[in-house]
């Protein structure tokens, strides 16, 4: 079987480039290619790894040339590059033009913009800034999820939260009401949208606020950060979820840091994706923490009007 030629790897590519570089339109649609835009014409090498770059590139292929990456798959570009979530591949992927042309793609939403475009860029493709991206996702966000990801960009230094606020009060978009009643929760240095949904959970239900990755100093020790820090009882509540287990040197950190943290006094308050599946659940384990540490503040209630508010989806925009 004849090589695919160098020129084609590690990239997506059109039928004209394949052909120009003599591969034929019988061999194009064998085994060794894949096509990732049918009617388009747009492929690559079938062992090539499909990564949201390989995607995006391809995208761009078949989209009018001012188009820039937007809504929550520009999020997700914007992310910092050692955050635990990641994108996936789930169509579809979402873009912005200035131009008229429409495209017919179930991997591709192209939104048509009035307003000019001036997108950056992440790598070698153009995005539209974090502040409108996000203001752009907020139509078919809920509020926790707009938050999450804005603790994200916050920690990526994107963006801050009185700035947000500033763009969605002085920019007239479709998301800028959702952004307006969400920009007051967001916080500094969030590690992860997990973080972030116990944060709002304990907050609904009227828990004191955490300090977001505290800094503890132990006595005769290092420093730790904490997930969320109940510094005057010295609470630390920590979420352990599966991406802490990509790395055994990682994990072994984690174990020693809890020790160390409990050698010097502090009490540590582990979650699990269960937790957050059950607010109850998590405020009452808080709870209890804080008592045993003294604290006499009213008694949390599970607001569930306002937690189902803070996951509620926003009616599609007709």
């Amino acid at each position: 079987m004849a090589s695919i030629p160098p020129a084609l790897r590690g990239r997506p590519f059109t039928t004209s480039e394949a052909l120009a570089l003599g591969v034929t339109k019988h061999r194009l649609y064998g085994p060794a290619f894949k096509l990732l835009h049918r009617g388009h014409g747009v492929w690559c090498a079938a062992d090539e790894p499909r990564t949201l770059a390989l995607l995006l590139a391809a995208d761009r292929l078949m989209l009018p040339r001012d188009a820039a990456v937007s809504h929550v798959t520009g999020l997700y570009l914007h992310l910092p590059a050692d955050f635990p979530e990641s994108p996936g591949l789930h169509a579809p992927r979402h873009w912005s033009t200035n131009s008229a042309t429409q495209v017919r793609s179930p991997a591709v939403t192209l939104h048509r913009r009035q307003s000019g475009l001036r997108p950056g860029a992440v790598g070698h493709l153009p995005v539209l800034s974090p502040e409108r991206c996000l203001v752009d996702a907020a139509i078919s966000l809920s509020q926790a999820e707009i938050v999450r990801f804005g603790d994200a960009l916050v920690r990526a230094g994107h963006l801050t939260p009185e700035g947000f606020a500033g763009f969605a009060w002085t920019h007239h978009l479709h998301g800028v009401r959702r952004s307006r009643m969400t920009a007051w929760r967001m916080r500094e240095r969030v590690g992860s949208f997990m973080e972030t949904d116990a944060r709002l959970i304990m907050a609904a239900c009227g828990l004191p606020e955490p300090e977001t990755n505290g800094a503890i100093t132990v006595a005769g020790g290092p420093t730790w950060h904490g997930d969320l820090v109940l510094r005057r009882w010295r609470i630390v509540v920590e979420y352990d979820g599966w991406y802490h287990e990509r790395s055994s040197s990682q994990r072994r950190i984690d174990i020693i840091r809890r020790e160390s943290l409990e050698a010097d006094g502090w009490l540590v308050v582990v979650l699990t994706a269960d937790d957050l599946r059950s607010p109850p659940t998590l405020v009452a384990r808080v709870w209890r923490a804080l008592v045993s540490r003294g604290c006499t503040a009213p008694a949390p209630t599970h607001a569930t009007a306002e937690l189902r508010e803070l996951a509620r989806l926003p009616k599609p925009r007709l």
